[in-house]
C-alpha cells in the first residue's frame, strides 16, 4: 500500500465535520420524524443565530428540510433531515470510522516503536 495520502482521508466531508453540524446531524438521524428548533438548539447547545446559520448550511446543501408552522410567537420550526443528508451523513460517518480504525491502529502500532529519545513535557 503506497503511504502518499494515506492519511489525508478526504472522502471526509467538510460539510460535516464541523462540531455544531456534527451535533445536528447526529440529532435528526436518531429523529426520523424531526425535531423542533428551541429541541435541537438545546441538544446541540447552541444559541439561536448560531443554530439558523449552520441550518442554512445544511439546508442549502439540501442536507435537511425547515418547515414552519403558525404566526408570531406561536410559529414553531421543525428541522428534519432529508434521505439526500442522510445518504451523505452515514457516507461521512463511514469515512470517520475509517479514521478511527486507521489512529487506534497506529496507536496500537506505537506501543512498539523503538524509544527515539524524544520525551512529553
Amino acid at each position: 500500500m503506497s503511504e502518499q495520502g494515506r492519511y489525508s482521508f478526504s472522502g471526509l466531508d467538510r460539510l460535516f465535520h464541523e462540531r455544531a453540524r456534527l451535533g445536528i446531524m447526529t440529532s435528526l438521524v436518531s429523529h426520523a420524524d424531526g425535531i423542533l428548533f428551541p429541541n435541537l438548539k438545546v441538544l446541540c447547545d447552541l444559541t439561536d443565530g448560531n443554530l439558523n446559520r449552520h441550518l442554512s448550511v445544511l439546508e442549502e446543501a439540501e442536507c435537511i428540510e425547515i418547515w414552519k408552522s403558525g404566526a408570531g410567537r406561536k410559529q414553531q420550526t421543525l428541522v428534519r433531515m432529508t434521505a439526500i443528508g442522510r445518504q451523505k451523513f452515514l457516507e461521512y460517518l463511514g469515512q470517520l470510522e475509517t479514521v478511527i480504525r486507521a489512529a487506534s491502529a497506529a496507536a496500537e502500532k506505537r506501543s512498539g516503536l523503538p524509544d527515539l529519545g524524544f520525551s512529553a513535557g
